[in-house]
């Protein structure tokens, strides 16, 4: 049992007694819901510690005001120390808010003066103020961060010069930037900097020194609040916490007499408040690790803080950036052949080798922040600081990072910045009591097609939270970088709902532009670049905002990769009609219609065309065959040959011009047949409807891996087809290289020719039509071959061309390319042919085919 004045946490002393009358929680939530705080007006006991009233604008815009405010209170000792903030216990305040009470009669004070005089100085000596936290912090930096520096803002005036078409719109960028600008000198003013500014979770939560651990929570809506969990029986009046004068909650644990901390690692934890919707117990905002207990719908949150012996040491270095981003986008709950939640530790040992032999380089994992709804595909984030503990613990996803990091893998995780979940037990909904805490209030901070809550960007401390929390997944898991979804949401008030962007510079630059979002993200992309340069930063944008990828100091937002999503929504267009009806001009235009200087990861599908609802190209393209007719040694029906070929097609046409990344979800390689569909039960609606479920199900909620693996059936040739092509990028770099030139996209043949690098491209989307000394123009005299061929019998072709036939130029212009050399086009087919050299004409034909190499290389 412990005892505390307000804010400071004492060791039980036994001859203190228990007054049960006194101001307090007085029960215990998960015990029952007749609950109270039991508030007294009345101040007989001189016991009683106050707090003032808080004053809080949850929708202000005035980062300045509140930045001065919080400089003030953050070194004023009247409002920021543990102890300090214990007042006079002869002292009460005018204000009637009672936050709580020393447990013990006015009588017993006087014997027991001594005793809680030394344990007051105990804790006094192991508590620190925000003034002491935050100064120690600016001096502690590590020689590891200590050399990374956030630049200064530029003068971002460069993007005019790239885009002059943005000089009608200097007015709105001007203003943006000058926002941005005022944001950088807010921070570096008031909070040390935004290096200091995003070490919040130092600050916040739960922090330990060696005298003790302090907690402190924003949530200046609250009346009261207390710390409760199974280190104190879940008793509110045994913890209860201080306020400060901005809403911010603290309370300090010295260690046990045995030296041990006073929450033991893995306890369940949560803060208890008065707030203005009543009385409520949340998961701390920024608690690192939560649990669901089995039986029970809401999370708890866990004090995660291993022995130092127990803690996971990272053993290899983060690979070098990737030059040519290759990515295989990754879920870790649903990669096991098996139906049911993977783990952690199962993806790090099958999964992770199975990427790295594919040739993919860089890996995307969906779902880490812990959010309560499985189903959501982790976009209903409700614990931003804690991995999801459904795969395992936190150092579970440590070894998981680091070992792809030894097999050479760059590590993006999919962050949700973009919105967040309603809950409001085990979420920041309501966190406070109050609608806008965290998010805008009313209708605003609402996202009705999602259902969730949307961030207040323009806010302090949520700047401090979402800026703190995109640092902590790079500092304590080490990832590589970030996809960062839903930004179309976050930049237009509009959230891109019910809304078709033409490219009209109007629809970027107006008021429907959420300039606080946009600021954010300039911010969190400076924050991203300036401690780590070699970090990847994706941004998930349809707008196709202008200057979206560029450096923030330049003017633009600062994104290293937009997501081409148009390309997944043309191939789904197409498939819907007949062969017939394809136009080789309309899928080059789709392919090639992105901002020039701005680079895109583009991908034929992600994992939004696999959900339930909707279907891979595979099951476009051969539907109900797939469940019958993939086996190599039965004759494949019609609809299967052509599903093969043009699942094929699609794929490296994606890769080939469509952007300077590729992207890939985990099984589409090969073709994954079916649907995801993750467990759910029946819904039943207020309006007497009934969505039926699929009885919690997870038979299609996993990754069949071994039917890629299975080398009787044709998944397997489309398994090693697409490995060929990351292994063609891999060698010639094709996707970075500044030469991309259409010479032919005949409508009458359905023939595309390209150039990119040093490659030509051939396909023929023809369905019967065979073209036999079909000239294709080409940059480069000299000798060519083949490198990838999709008609090989390895990949699920015909073998209708000889893979090791040389090809010589002719002079003459052709497709206005200076020269050209004859081929022989299959229909449904797709060669790529390099210029060689005689000297280098082994090595390159090495690469026809890849399934003939050893598996070690």
């Amino acid at each position: 049992m412990v005892y505390t004045i307000s804010g400071v946490r004492f060791p039980h002393l036994p001859s203190i007694k228990k007054n049960s009358s006194l101001p307090s929680f007085n029960e215990d939530l998960r015990r029952t819901n007749a609950v109270s705080f039991s508030l007294r007006k009345d101040s007989r006991s001189s016991g009683k510690v106050f707090a003032r009233k808080p004053s809080y604008d949850s929708d202000s815009s005035s980062l300045a005001t509140t930045a001065s405010e919080k400089l003030r209170g953050h070194q004023s000792d009247s409002s920021s120390s543990s102890s300090d903030q214990v007042q006079s216990r002869e002292t009460v305040s005018d204000d009637t808010q009672v936050l709580g009470d020393v447990d013990a009669q006015k009588t017993e004070e006087a014997q027991e003066t001594e005793k809680l005089d030394q344990t007051s100085a105990l804790s006094t000596s192991g508590s620190k103020s925000y003034k002491e936290d935050i100064a120690e912090m600016s001096q502690s930096l590590d020689q590891e961060v200590g050399q990374r520096k956030i630049p200064p803002p530029g003068d971002g005036k460069k993007i005019y010069d790239i885009d002059p078409m943005l000089n009608s719109h200097r007015s709105h960028l001007d203003y943006r930037y000058g926002q941005y600008r005022k944001l950088r000198e807010e921070i570096d003013k008031y909070e040390g900097g935004l290096e200091a500014f995003s070490r919040g979770y130092e600050i916040f939560g739960f922090t330990r020194s060696a005298n003790g651990i302090t907690y402190r929570e924003w949530a200046p809506g609250a009346k009261a609040a207390s710390l409760i969990g199974d280190f104190n029986n879940w008793n509110a009046k045994a913890d209860v916490m201080a306020r400060n004068d901005f809403g911010v909650w603290e309370i300090f644990l010295p260690n046990n007499a045995d030296g041990s901390p006073a929450i033991p690692h893995g306890s369940r934890v949560k803060i208890r408040m008065d707030t203005p919707s009543g009385i409520k117990d949340s998961i701390p905002a920024w608690i690192k690790y939560s649990v669901q207990p089995p039986g029970e719908i809401p999370y708890n949150g866990v004090y995660y803080d291993p022995a130092e012996e127990d803690k996971y040491v990272f053993k290899h270095p983060r690979p070098r950036k990737p030059t040519s981003l290759r990515i295989y986008e990754s879920h870790v709950g649903m990669s096991s052949t098996e139906p049911k939640i993977n783990t952690y530790a199962n993806f790090r040992d099958d999964v992770l080798p199975r990427i790295k032999k594919l040739g993919y380089n860089a890996v995307q994992i969906m779902a880490i922040q812990e959010h309560a709804y499985y189903a959501s595909f982790g976009y209903h984030v409700t614990n931003f600081f804690a991995p999801s503990s459904r795969f395992g613990t936190p150092d579970d996803l440590k070894s998981l990072i680091d070992k792809a990091h030894e097999l050479g893998l760059v590590v993006l995780m999919d962050i949700v910045h973009s919105h967040a979940s309603k809950n409001t037990l085990d979420g920041l909904d309501m966190f406070d009591g109050t609608d806008g805490q965290y998010f805008h209030s009313g209708s605003r901070g609402y996202h009705w097609m999602w259902d969730s809550r949307l961030f207040n960007y323009g806010s302090w401390e949520v700047l401090r939270y979402l800026l703190s929390n995109a640092r902590w997944w790079l500092e304590e898991y080490k990832f590589d970088g970030f996809r960062f979804d839903g930004v179309t949401s976050m930049m237009y008030t509009h959230h891109g709902l019910q809304v078709e962007f033409t490219g009209n510079y109007n629809e970027y630059f107006g008021y429907s532009t959420d300039v606080d979002a946009v600021v954010y993200l300039m911010l969190v992309n400076d924050l991203i670049h300036g401690l780590y340069p070699e970090a990847i930063v994706v941004g998930e944008d349809v707008s196709g905002m202008p200057a979206f990828c560029i450096p923030v100091e330049d003017g633009g937002v600062g994104f290293d990769y937009r997501l081409h999503m148009a390309v997944a929504d043309k191939w789904i267009e197409l498939l819907k009609k007949r062969d017939e009806d394809w136009q080789v001009g309309d899928i080059t235009f789709t392919l090639t219609n992105r901002r020039w200087g701005e680079k895109c990861v583009v991908y034929a599908e992600s994992h939004d065309q696999a959900l339930v609802g909707d279907k891979t190209i595979a099951f476009w393209l051969m539907d109900k065959d797939m469940y019958d007719f993939m086996a190599v040694d039965r004759q494949a029906t019609p609809r299967v040959d052509r599903g093969i070929a043009l699942h094929k097609m699609i794929r490296l046409i994606t890769m080939g011009l469509g952007g300077e990344g590729y992207l890939n979800f985990m099984g589409n390689e090969f073709g994954h047949p079916e649907w995801i569909d993750f467990p759910r039960t029946d819904q039943h609606l207020p309006d007497g409807r009934v969505i039926p479920g699929n009885n919690g199900s997870y038979d299609k909620c996993r990754r069949r891996f071994d039917l890629g693996d299975a080398e009787y059936l044709r998944y397997h040739g489309l398994q090693e087809f697409d490995r060929a092509m990351q292994n063609l990028e891999e060698t010639y770099g094709f996707m970075t290289s500044e030469h991309q030139y259409i010479s032919r996209k005949d409508e009458g043949d359905k023939v595309i020719v390209f150039e990119r690098g040093n490659l030509l491209f051939v396909f023929n989307f023809h369905w019967t039509n065979s073209y036999s000394d079909y000239r294709i123009g080409c940059s480069v005299p000299g000798k060519y071959k083949i490198v990838l061929d999709s008609d090989n019998t390895l990949f699920g072709g015909f073998n209708r061309l000889d893979d090791s036939a040389e090809f010589f130029t002719s002079d003459g212009r052709h497709d206005d390319r200076p020269c050209s050399f004859m081929v022989y086009a299959p229909c449904r087919t797709a060669v790529v042919y390099a210029a060689v050299d005689d000297d280098d004409d082994d090595e390159r034909s090495s690469l026809v085919p890849i399934s003939l190499l050893p598996e070690d290389v």
